[in-house]
């Protein structure tokens, strides 16, 4: 069993539901718990098929060099890329964030 943490953005109420079954709420949207593999990827499956338009990323502790391993789902501006073996995450704005500056 390892670390897992859920952060979700603009998800059915369902889905929430559904994660606060298997893990714990701490704040609007973040889930955190103690869970095997099995339950972690039954958990992956549960946000895949219902996030609908929203977003989601998972990460757990694993053993790794950076000690943790990390999946998305949707859209965001914060997304994963592999750079040399290392999951690293590149922000790129959206056109909306830039609104109302000069």
């Amino acid at each position: 069993m390892s670390m897992c943490m859920v952060v979700t953005e603009a998800v059915p109420p369902r889905l929430r539901g559904r994660l606060a079954v298997w893990l714990l709420e701490i704040r609007a949207g973040v889930y955190v718990g103690d869970v095997s593999k099995r339950i972690r990827e039954m958990i992956w499956f549960q946000v895949s098929e219902l996030a609908e338009d929203g977003n989601a990323v998972m990460a757990w502790a694993t053993n790794t060099e950076s000690g943790f391993d990390f999946i998305t789902y949707g859209e965001n501006a914060r997304m994963p890329v592999d750079f040399q073996g290392l999951r690293l995450v590149k922000y790129t704005p959206r056109a909306d964030d830039n609104q109302g500056e000069d």
